[in-house]
């Protein structure tokens, strides 16, 4: 047997391969597996040599080679040699970087600690660049502290920031603080911008420990305060696609804008059903539709949701992109799609009184609230009304008679859906699911596209109604996968850490507040503690520390359950438009209807293990650029109010000062220590406040607090705050003499719907 059989013939996942490859090479699994078997490092011609291959099948595995260095699976020696990582002591992964100049090396292994990097290792690494370090000991605060071995993958090739001249030299100062250092330009790379301007720079030379990095201006994106440019910072500090690559328009194009006739043929016809769609006013992709209907022992509820994996198919550069871009990301009158519009706003949306194909989710639901039966099906379908969340409570709850009558023929089916809707919620408050009811901001942008008014965003019944739905359709899916055995990805919500958890028994217990004495922590148990202080003083301060005491919900294929919504299962399945785990959830779904076995599905384990740590990544990315884009617009709003007084609220409490969010227009800005009355103050981590060794005074989360505005950083995004003291009222011997004040000068006044909530 020649040595090509032999390795095709151990391979473990050389049906995967052959599936995705026209010439497959090793996996990487073979490849570690021989690497090991071999017992030292090998060139890339041994390689070859070894696995018997061609000069196309060397070029692929040369590229799946640099793959696994960028991964951290191996690591080229000094000789051009591949070792395995583990073998060389050393941890590779991602560095974190600090605007103080240090930052953190954050291990591929799950289990390991973060290993710290001195600025003198940072000068020559920039965040989110892969590297490798060896742990050379522990710094004084006991962390691991490491020396960088080999940068394995530049993060970042173009940076947005400002270009800046001093002393006839140019430079850019990156809008991203996680990125310290200044990227020099010189004089013939400079193009049309000018000292001021926000631009791109393209970089030419990485940083090393002697020099800074070099690069050139590619385009100039206007002035700082130009209306949109917080999203154009945004987009560009965090890297967010936005550019179609040529082959996925032309995919695009050969689908077409219409579901053709023969595209019934398979599919259960569900035209003659009332389905509608429920969202915001100012929704246009519309992934699902609703209907309900009595039965004798509840209700049958069906869940249709947009049939993208019909169009978008496994390897095509339509899904490439998808997979690329992981969500669509919705700014304040801007939206980056994770699909073209023709199709997330076309072909693939639940239009109004059009054809559309769809994967549906059919539930039979006991009067208890509890899904007795659910049936996944192919189907196609034509959404009887585009309803709001504001129309459908209007006709359910205030009993808007104009409305009722516009759509008497479906209020009945919307009925039911409220009916289901109280039993679902029944059965949500009897497992203790968590509600937080922390109040939203609503940001509304002028014709300047500068806010107008901030404004807290109300959610009524009918957001809850839909939420509910999509809950049990997304248990279903998850349930329903599981028993299939088939690879998924599951929205895993942890419960809290160790430390997050003692923090949080110590701070309640400061207030009065037990915390059940248990050996596990079950939701129910957030759950009663919220209900326990509804109503009181400091029920918004529980609430404040409770949500901050939970991880971070990530996508995994192991199943952990969903600790917020108390879930034992639980795997996103209503939003294949605008998410990726979606839309693999539902290629799953679509294997198992055609009685596949699990071992032919395209997708292993570890592909998923790999796509959830990816989309848990843009999805994180995504939070984070909307976040900046709306501190961005919140700093230009208040420039103009600097001398202003307002009510706030202490959102953040920390060694150097406190955050306090403003009653009236929600924007949040530091209140520095040095700030507060001539005194030290002491930071009290378990009670979450600041005190005053001389005067007491206590400065504590979620506490009121008048507040004026002293400064305003665009470039930072952040807005300074300094108490006000109340006024002192004095008794006078003679009348009181009226002595006018002058009003702090006040700068040039800036003038300045909402995506569906689902379930996290």
């Amino acid at each position: 047997m020649s040595r090509r059989l032999s390795w095709q013939a151990q391979d473990p996942e050389k049906n995967a391969e052959a599936k995705k490859y026209r010439n497959p090479v090793p996996s990487r699994a073979y490849i570690l597996e021989f690497l090991e078997e071999r017992g030292g490092p090998m060139p890339l011609d041994d390689l070859v040599e070894a696995f018997e291959l061609n000069q196309r099948e060397r070029t692929a595995l040369s590229h799946r080679l640099s793959a696994m260095v960028r991964d951290g699976q191996v690591l080229p020696n000094r000789r051009g040699e591949y070792c395995l990582v583990d073998r060389i002591a050393l941890v590779t992964g991602v560095v974190s970087a600090h605007r103080d100049g240090f930052g953190f090396v954050v291990p591929d292994q799950d289990d390991a600690e973060d290993v710290f990097l001195t600025p003198r290792y940072m000068r020559e690494l920039m965040d989110g660049d892969r590297v490798a370090v060896r742990v050379s000991g522990r710094d004084r605060r006991g962390r691991p502290e490491g020396s960088l071995v080999e940068v394995l993958e530049r993060n970042s090739t173009t940076v947005v920031g400002r270009y800046v001249r001093e002393s006839r030299v140019g430079f850019v100062v990156p809008e991203n603080p996680r990125i310290t250092h200044r990227i020099a330009v010189p004089t013939d790379a400079v193009g049309k911008a000018k000292p001021g301007q926000v631009v791109l720079v393209e970089i030419t030379s990485q940083p090393t420990r002697q020099s800074q990095p070099i690069g050139r201006i590619v385009k100039v994106l206007g002035k700082p305060n130009a209306p949109g440019m917080e999203i154009d910072i945004a987009v560009n500090v965090h890297g967010l696609p936005t550019e179609w690559p040529v082959a996925v328009e032309k995919e695009t194009r050969r689908l077409g804008d219409k579901v053709p006739a023969g595209a019934a043929r398979g599919r259960k016809d569900l035209r003659h059903l009332p389905l509608v769609t429920i969202d915001g006013a100012d929704a246009r992709d519309f992934d699902d539709a609703v209907f309900c209907e009595p039965t004798r022992s509840g209700w049958r509820l069906y869940v249709a949701i947009a049939d993208v994996a019909h169009y978008v198919e496994p390897a095509s550069a339509l899904d490439e992109e998808a997979e690329n871009r992981g969500t669509s990301v919705y700014f304040t009158r801007r939206v980056i799609p994770m699909l073209p519009e023709a199709l997330s706003n076309g072909l693939c949306s639940l239009k109004e009184k059009v054809d559309r194909l769809c994967m549906v989710c059919e539930m039979q639901i006991r009067r208890d609230g509890t899904v007795s039966r659910s049936e996944f099906f192919e189907g196609i379908m034509r959404s009887q009304a585009r309803l709001t969340y504001e129309e459908v409570a209007a006709m359910l709850y205030s009993k808007d008679a104009k409305l009722r009558r516009k759509h008497a023929e479906l209020l009945p089916h919307l009925e039911e859906l409220n009916a289901v809707f109280g039993a679902l919620l029944t059965q949500r408050r009897k497992r203790g699911a968590i509600d937080f009811e922390l109040p939203e901001a609503f940001v509304e942008l002028g014709e300047d596209r500068r806010i107008e008014s901030i404004s807290t965003y109300e959610r009524n019944d009918a957001h809850r109604m839909i939420e509910e739905c999509m809950i049990a359709a997304n248990v279903s899916a998850a349930r329903f996968l599981g028993r299939n055995k088939l690879p998924t990805l599951y929205r895993v919500h942890d419960q809290p850490t160790a430390e997050k958890f003692n923090a949080l028994k110590a701070f309640l217990a400061t207030l009065g507040v037990p915390f059940p004495r248990v050996k596990n922590i079950e939701p129910q148990h957030f759950a009663r503690i919220l209900e326990r202080v509804r109503g009181k003083s400091y029920d918004n301060l529980v609430e404040t520390v409770l949500l901050r005491s939970m991880s971070r919900a990530v996508y995994q294929p192991d199943n952990l359950g969903h600790f917020g919504l108390a879930l034992e299962e639980y795997a996103h399945f209503t939003s294949p438009i605008r998410r990726y785990p979606d839309l693999l959830v539902h290629r799953a779904i679509k294997h198992a209807l055609t009685d596949k076995k699990p071992a032919r599905f395209g997708y292993t384990n570890k592909d998923m293990q790999r796509l959830g740590e990816h989309c848990s990544m843009t999805g994180k990315r995504a939070d984070e650029a909307t976040r900046d884009a709306i501190a961005w617009l919140k700093c230009d709003f208040m420039l103009d109010k600097i001398g202003d007084e307002f009510n706030g609220v202490i959102t953040g409490v920390t060694n150097f000062g406190v955050f306090v969010q403003l009653e009236d227009v929600f924007v949040e800005g530091l209140v520095h220590v040095t700030s507060l009355e001539n005194d030290y103050y002491e930071f009290d981590a378990s009670k979450h406040r600041l005190v005053g060794t001389r005067s007491k005074q206590i400065y504590q989360l979620a506490a009121t607090l008048r507040v004026r505005v002293v400064k305003v950083d665009m470039e930072q995004r952040r807005i300074d705050f300094e108490p006000v003291k109340p006024k002192m009222r004095r008794r006078r011997k003679q009348a009181a003499v009226k002595t006018p004040t002058k009003k702090p000068a006040r700068g040039r006044r800036r003038q300045g719907s909402r995506r569906k909530q689902t379930p996290s």
